[in-house]
């Protein structure tokens, strides 16, 4: 298999159902034995005869719903609502709905994508603490009504134009072990749980549950545990006061890459240990949780064309007695105001690892390499520096695991438009 492409194929006997299938939907079936790679080349050579170059991403659906086999495999109790702002392909959305995902959602714009394909509302939750008052009469008027809060507020904004909400309460918790903090912004002290929820009481407010989140990039599985803990306090101040508490929200942070410091399945082994110390199954409290990265990231691969190319070159260098160095300078037609926008706002991507898409022999000299978007801003170039072999203008890069807040953060900056993406399943695959 050739470095890095995903080819594995669904061998179970597990089904998805709701109108999804290859079929009837906006997939390329691989048969005759045709790999993830093997499409890739044709698309390019597809590309190469119609006398263009447009970069494209590949969605390989095999791996999505290996990814989702995981989670439940390893978190049977917790349902995942996908984080929507991680990756909006429809395809995608299609194919974790018809999973029985249920979708995290951020605006009325988001909630209507996902209930255009085929999500009910019940399979939402408005997952943003700060809504504008119209998306809050949206969602009312469409039907979904758990959302989240943190602060009073909030809580009279939902009173006058969404008071038959079910409304989770947000909790700040430690998020010191990941990479991407939250809680400065989002999250009520557990100091002011009593005192938000007390308030919500006399507005005539209806407080189902508590949420979380630990931040993104987490890299420590107890601090699930301590924010189950937590969680479990605010449970009971709610109880308390009269509410029926009876949804958990563990909120996101996991990574879905298999070379992360801290694979999935220790999280799953804190998190389930501590649902069952703090909410036993007999509790009959629903929990969710709300993956992105985890789902979509090892499951888009991306290919790009060389433009343009420029030979850097030391007349001496030292470590090479004396030979001429080189260093090598490439312009492909995606950067930071594209696809590779999560370079510079993801703060827990992976890094970005691209590799020709040719057959490279494994004598060949590499090179020191520079590469640099297509746009015309000075800052359009990808973090650090490669070490490739030698590629000319037209050849292509592959890159891999590209799928989480790429197309979401990208623009049409310089009048470049966004990569086409195709999705892709192994044929007899059961999906």
């Amino acid at each position: 298999m050739d470095k890095h492409i995903h080819s594995e194929s669904v061998t179970t006997n597990a089904s998805v159902t709701h109108d999804f299938s290859p079929e009837n939907s906006d997939i390329d079936i691989l048969d005759n034995g045709k790999t993830v790679r093997d499409f890739i080349d044709d698309k390019i050579k597809e590309r190469v005869s119609k006398d263009t170059e447009d970069p494209f991403y590949v969605a390989n659906l095999d791996r999505l719903y290996l990814m989702h086999l995981r989670w439940v495999t390893n978190l049977p109790r917790v349902r995942p609502f996908f984080a929507v702002k991680c990756n909006n392909t429809p395809v995608v959305l299609k194919m974790l709905s018809a999973l029985g995902t249920g979708f995290d959602c951020a605006s009325k714009n988001e909630i209507d994508l996902v209930l255009s394909l085929g999500a009910t509302p019940d399979d939402i939750i408005y997952a943003h603490t700060i809504k504008p008052l119209s998306h809050i009469k949206y969602a009312e008027a469409h039907g979904v009504s758990r959302m989240t809060f943190d602060n009073e507020e909030e809580l009279l904004k939902v009173s006058l134009s969404h008071p038959n909400a079910k409304l989770i309460l947000r909790i700040a918790v430690d998020d010191s072990k990941s990479i991407l903090r939250l809680n400065t912004k989002f999250g009520a002290s557990l100091d002011s749980v009593a005192q938000l929820l007390e308030r919500a009481k006399k507005l005539e407010l209806d407080v189902i549950g508590i949420s979380f989140h630990v931040g993104s990039g987490c890299t420590d599985s107890v601090a699930f545990m301590q924010a189950i803990a937590d969680a479990r306090h605010a449970f009971d101040i709610g109880n308390l006061l009269g509410f029926q508490m009876n949804l958990l929200d563990i909120g996101g942070g996991f990574s879905g890459r298999d070379n992360y410091r801290v694979k999935f399945e220790e999280f799953s082994e804190v998190i389930n240990a501590a649902l069952d110390d703090f909410f036993p199954p007999d509790s009959g409290v629903e929990v969710i949780a709300e993956p992105g990265r985890y789902y979509v990231e090892s499951v888009f691969t991306m290919a790009v064309n060389i433009i343009a190319k420029k030979v850097i070159t030391d007349n001496v260098d030292e470590n090479r007695n004396g030979e001429e160095s080189r260093k090598m300078v490439y312009y492909i037609n995606e950067g930071l105001h594209g696809s590779m926008n999560f370079i510079i706002s993801d703060p827990c991507a992976s890094k970005v690892d691209p590799y020709p898409q040719r057959a490279v022999e494994r004598s060949e000299q590499r090179y020191v390499t520079v590469l640099w978007g297509p746009t015309c801003d000075s800052q359009d170039k990808l973090n650090g520096t490669y070490n490739l072999p030698e590629m000319h203008v037209g050849d292509w890069l592959l890159l891999d695991n590209i799928g989480a807040y790429s197309l979401t953060l990208s623009s049409d900056f310089n009048g470049f438009d966004r990569a086409d993406v195709y999705s892709v399943v192994t044929a007899g695959a059961q999906i």
